[in-house]
């Protein structure tokens, strides 16, 4: 009865005096009781370091195409906070947690954002700052320019995935004791930082190697008490127990085998990709683009000059820091002690280097970039001097920033930039009273060195040297009789510069056009008639025509004279043709006549092409590229096997593949998406139906119904009408599709007949006919889709022809 009592009330029976020394629960703790709850400590912390340690080598991966290293520390910060709230709050229970961390994340994202705003002086409140990152985050992060300055934009898509993966990780890891599994969120993570930085940084080896290292640590480590029943078949029949041992040794075994097996499968896939080139997702995203009059602005110089009262900026220049030994130039030093006594600055606007016979054109690829640009080699034979400007904008309009050449560092403004044009664009626009200020790093040639220079050839410059067809004869005799005795590259440009000075007259109102059969009349029409005068417009475009037509490479520069303080208004605007030499970079020529002189007639100097064309005519062709040189693929013979590198990333990739697999989908789904909102959203609304027309055509590919390229709109309407009809008829019965489906025949023809418009009424195209295209080209595709099997329609959102197609078609 008393031993039923003490059961009952918890009471313990009567010990003696040796009781506490048989009872191991009463022993003494002396300093081993201390040492043990150390190592259990220490025990315990190894899990948790690991995955901190893993989720921060992501951030480490990522930051080497970050400018500095805020990034990885923002990317370090948020691996410790997450798996340390995940620890402080293991005695809570589970769905407490999240909301908890979330409430860190929140936190550490905004303290975040504010630092990265100020490092990079962006202006306006935390509460816009945030929104506009949270926006743009991620085509930000993949247009931005290389390397990435840790603006809020391009810091809160990494803060925020690292936060998750080691709250993810933590949870996982420490509340159900399954560390492998709670190693996939930082896997995914580490996954997703080498494919965002492809082939822009060094292959990751060293952070590779670590990363399997720490997590061979984190699962060697013992992190909990063994069972307190010691083995769990020990209270089984020995049958049983035979039974579960031997299904548990069959398991292992087949886990082993399966492990080994994709190891051998998969470890010569991964190992011949060592040395591969990784794919750069920055390709699959389309960069920021610009309106008409931003990618040719020459065509506004005729604009400009009938309103030269206009106020379009106002510039400060800062200072003007004279290059090394510049004390011997007197320009120099004059620009350094006083900017108004120098002489007038170039104010860049937009660089042209394109031209097709019509029109000239900037032809640039826009990347994101922080306020510190990617620096380029200065030319050898030239000296450079900084020159900072503060510019305020008053009436200019579209997106292009102006800015002296060479832009290195804008504060102020949020910029895109083309690092082979030097040109600039707010990808917002331009608004009136935007302030910015912009260091540029202006090079000044020796001109000592120009009458001995060359120019460069190959496919570097057959951009600038490329000369459309349909050059009239007129031009070609020109040019030949200009470079027939001048044979030194400068010697030519600096005969047609004075050719044009003396010829021609600049008026004010002249129409504006640069094609060819307007330079024809702008050179050789009559004077009573209109010939023979023009803007600065045609007189740089039929420098850069005439000089590549005499080997020169050649491009057009818009922008802006400037004394360098006060007011830049629209008679300020001008065009001027630029010339490519060896050693001296771009040089400048001005064509334009001088207000004294009176322009001779051109038929007192201009000849008539002879019967035999002279000797000089004979390298033209050589001087004339016609084509775009054609990319040289790289050869598809196998790579190289690395040393040691080979079995490392064989046994530490073969885990991986999975989860870059993964990512990959997860990447395709986005970038497919992306696609169509790009079709349907953006751009003039011509562009908008013919996106939504690219839509319907490439929904009728997936379903197994592609049309030709030679069938007009309204065939390919009745192949869309007839495959709808189709899949409805497979599909009836199953209550997949039922009546009064939006996406009908007629809706599809009357998509038909609005690309009909665009294509014969270019700029006919209204923005509701744009939005009404949008809306029957996706109710179209839903309904097509929904008509497929299940797991047609899941690979119908990741396959990746329409990706392909769109890089080979301009959207």
């Amino acid at each position: 009865m008393g031993r039923g009592t003490s059961v009952v009330t918890g009471v313990e029976p009567q010990r003696g005096p040796d009781a506490a020394a048989t009872d191991p629960r009463r022993a003494p703790s002396p300093a081993g009781g201390a040492t043990g709850r150390v190592v259990r400590a220490l025990r315990a912390a190894v899990v948790p370091l690991a995955l901190i340690a893993l989720t921060a080598l992501a951030g480490v991966v990522l930051g080497r195409v970050y400018a500095g290293d805020l990034l990885t520390r923002l990317v370090i910060g948020a691996a410790v906070g997450s798996v340390l709230v995940s620890v402080a709050a293991r005695r809570l229970p589970s769905w407490l947690v999240a909301p908890v961390s979330m409430a860190a994340l929140a936190g550490w994202t905004l303290w975040s954002l504010r630092l990265a705003a100020d490092r990079a002086d962006l202006p306006g409140s935390l509460l816009e700052v945030s929104a506009d990152a949270a926006r743009n985050g991620i085509p930000r992060l993949l247009t931005a320019m290389i390397p990435v300055e840790p603006t809020p934009d391009t810091v809160l898509v990494p803060v925020v995935a690292a936060w998750l993966a080691g709250l993810a990780g933590a949870e996982v890891a420490l509340r159900t004791g399954r560390v492998l599994l709670g190693y996939l969120p930082a896997a995914g993570l580490y996954a997703a930082a080498l494919y965002v930085v492809g082939p822009n940084a060094a292959p990751a080896i060293g952070t590779t190697v670590a990363f399997v290292a720490v997590a061979a640590v984190g699962l060697a480590a013992p992190t909990g008490r063994p069972p307190a029943g010691g083995d769990p078949t020990a209270g089984l029949a020995p049958g049983m127990r035979a039974a579960v041992r031997l299904r548990l040794a069959a398991s292992a075994t087949l886990g082993v085998a399966l492990v080994i097996g994709m190891v051998a499968l998969l470890g010569p896939v991964v190992a011949g990709q060592v040395d591969g080139r990784p794919v750069d997702p920055r390709r699959y995203v389309e960069p920021p683009q610009v309106q008409t009059l931003d990618e040719n602005p020459l065509i506004r110089i005729s604009g400009w000059a009938l309103h030269p009262e206009q106020k379009l900026l106002d510039v400060r220049t800062v200072g003007v820091t004279p290059p090394a030994g510049g004390a011997d130039d007197p320009t120099a030093t004059g620009a350094a002690n006083d900017p108004t006594s120098a002489p007038p600055v170039r104010i860049r606007l937009a660089v042209l280097s394109d031209y097709d016979g019509i029109t000239w054109r900037v032809g640039a690829t826009y990347r994101n970039a922080g306020r510190i640009l990617p620096a380029t080699a200065a030319a050898r034979d030239s000296t450079v001097e900084t020159v900072r400007q503060e510019i305020t904008v008053a009436e200019l309009s579209g997106r292009l920033l102006p800015a002296v050449a060479t832009p290195r560092e804008v504060s102020g403004a949020r910029v895109a930039y083309d690092p082979a044009t030097g040109t600039l664009i707010r990808p917002e626009g331009l608004t009136p009273g935007l302030r910015y200020t912009v260091t540029s790093a202006r090079e000044r040639p020796d001109n000592n060195l120009l009458a001995t220079a060359n120019v460069p050839a190959g496919e570097e410059v057959a951009r600038v040297l490329r000369v459309a067809d349909g050059v009239p004869d007129p031009l070609r005799r020109l040019a030949a009789q200009l470079a027939e005795e001048n044979g030194a590259p400068y010697a030519r440009a600096e005969a047609i510069e004075q050719f044009l000075a003396e010829h021609y007259r600049v008026v004010a109102d002249a129409p504006s056009g640069h094609a060819y059969p307007n330079l024809a009349f702008f050179l050789f029409g009559p004077r009573n008639g209109g010939g023979q005068r023009g803007t600065s417009e045609q007189f740089a475009a039929a420098f850069a025509v005439l000089g590549r037509l005499s080997g020169l490479p050649t491009r057009v520069v818009v922008g802006f004279s400037s004394g360098g303080q006060g007011p830049v208004r629209a008679g300020d605007a001008y065009a001027w043709p630029e010339v490519l030499f060896d050693g001296l970079g771009w040089v400048a020529f001005d064509p334009l006549p001088r207000p004294e002189n009176e322009p001779r007639p051109v038929e007192e100097d201009f000849r008539p092409t002879p019967e035999d064309p002279p000797p000089s005519e004979a390298p033209a062709p050589t001087a004339e590229p016609t084509a775009s040189p054609e990319p040289v693929a790289a050869p598809d013979g196998p790579p190289a096997r690395g040393g040691v590198s080979t079995p490392v990333l064989v046994a530490g990739g073969s885990g991986g593949l999975l989860l870059v697999v993964g990512a990959l989908l997860l990447t395709l789904l986005a970038m497919r998406r992306s696609l169509s909102r790009n079709r349907l959203v953006r751009g003039d609304p011509g562009q908008r139906i013919a996106g939504a027309w690219r839509e319907v055509t490439d929904a009728l590919r997936l379903a197994g119904r592609p049309v030709g390229d030679d069938l007009a709109a309204t065939e390919v309407a009745g192949q869309a009408r007839q495959a709808l009809a189709d899949a409805r008829a497979g599909r009836s019965g199953d209550g997949t599709i039922g009546e009064g489906t939006v996406s009908d025949g007629p809706a599809v023809d009357e998509l038909a007949a609005l690309f009909n418009q665009v294509g014969f009424a270019p700029g006919a195209a209204t923005p509701d006919q744009a939005a009404r295209a949008a809306e029957v080209a996706t109710a179209y595709v839903a309904t097509l889709r929904s008509a497929r099997p299940r797991w047609r329609r899941l690979l119908w959102s990741l396959h990746p022809a329409p990706l392909r197609r769109a890089r080979r078609a301009p959207q």
